[in-house]
C-alpha cells in the first residue's frame, strides 16, 4: 500500500539557527513529541519536547543543542508496517520523510497512519498472523511470497520484525483456507515458525487499541 500521499507539510521544520524559545513555542502550539530540524534543506535530526523545554536559555540557538538530536526518518517507499515500526521504535507521533539524498520532504502524522492501518486489509480480511525465522544468508522475501502463493494463499502484509547476528525474523499477515499447508511448506524450506495467530478477537483488540491511541493523541 502506497502511503506517500499522506506526507504532510502543514508545519514547517525547525532550523539550527532557530532559538530555544521558538522551539518551545512550536511544542506549545502543536501536540507533537518531536520536531524535525533541517540545515540547508537536509534533515539533521529531531528534537524531543523533553530535551527543549527544560532549558532556560531561551535565546540560544538550537545549534548549541545539536547533541540532543534524535536521527530517525522514513522514505516515500516505506510500507505502512515499516512506518508503524519507526513510530514505535522511536516513541514518537511524528516521523520526518527524506529522499535518497536526505532532503527533507515533510512528515507523517501518527494519527493519519493509524487511520490507514485500521482501514487496511489487516482488519477487513480474515487472516492469520505468522512470524517466521530463517538464517539471514538464506533469507529471501521473494521466496516467502512464492511459498505463500504456491499454496493458494495471499500475502496481505509483511515487515522485518527482528534480527540477530545470524537470523532474521519476519512478521506476515496471510489469507489462506489452509494455513497448516502454508506452515508445512515454510518448514520444508527451513523456516522456523515462531508463532501463528488465527484469532478474530486478537485483530479486533489490536484495532481497539489503535482507535484508543488515536483518540488519546487527538486530545
Amino acid at each position: 500500500m502506497d502511503v506517500s500521499n499522506y506526507i504532510l507539510n502543514e508545519i514547517k521544520p525547525l532550523h539550527l539557527r532557530n532559538t530555544v524559545k521558538e522551539a518551545k513555542q512550536l511544542f506549545d502550539q502543536f501536540p507533537f513529541t518531536h520536531y524535525p530540524v533541517i540545515d540547508t534543506d537536509k534533515l539533521v535530526g529531531s528534537f524531543a519536547e523533553d530535551d527543549v523545554h527544560p532549558s532556560e536559555k531561551n535565546e540560544e540557538e538550537l545549534l548549541n543543542y545539536y547533541h540532543f538530536l534524535h536521527l530517525y526518518y522514513a522514505t516515500p517507499k516505506d510500507t505502512l508496517l515499516e512506518l508503524l515500526l519507526i513510530f514505535s521504535n522511536n516513541n514518537t507521533n511524528i516521523v520526518p520523510v527524506v529522499d535518497e539524498e536526505n532532503n527533507y520532504l515533510g512528515y507523517y502524522d501518527l494519527c493519519d497512519v493509524l487511520d490507514v492501518f485500521t482501514s487496511s486489509p489487516f482488519f477487513s480480511e480474515e487472516s492469520t498472523s505468522l512470524i517466521v525465522k530463517k538464517l539471514e544468508r538464506d533469507f529471501s522475501m521473494s521466496e516467502i511470497a512464492q511459498i505463500i502463493e504456491s499454496n493458494g494463499a495471499q500475502l496481505l502484509g509483511s515487515f522485518l520484525s527482528g534480527r540477530d547476528h545470524e537470523y532474521v525474523e519476519v512478521s506476515l499477515n496471510v489469507k489462506s483456507l489452509d494455513i497448516n499447508e502454508v506452515m508445512h511448506t515454510f518448514r520444508r524450506y527451513n523456516y522456523t515458525i515462531i508463532s501463528a495467530i488465527d484469532n478474530d478477537e486478537y485483530m479486533q483488540d489490536l484495532k481497539s487499541r489503535s482507535d484508543y491511541l488515536k483518540k488519546y493523541l487527538e486530545l
